[in-house]
């Protein structure tokens, strides 16, 4: 998967507080996310992460 560090993405199941939108903070063999709705960090391996995604919502590049 295209995966880049500021995009949001978008899970299959929610964060404990509601939210289900991740933006990622870094990316290598584990992804490091920021909870969109309180802000909590989390590493997660990248395997796991590509199979709960529902959607990836990217920033649009300016030149």
């Amino acid at each position: 998967m295209d995966i880049r560090v500021g995009d949001i993405l978008y899970m299959k199941k929610p964060h404990p507080c509601g939210a289900n939108s991740f933006l990622v903070l870094r990316i290598g063999m584990d992804f490091k996310l920021r909870c969109t709705g309180c802000g909590r960090e989390i590493m997660t391996l990248r395997s796991k992460a590509e199979k709960s995604i529902k959607k990836i919502e990217r920033k649009e590049e300016t030149e």
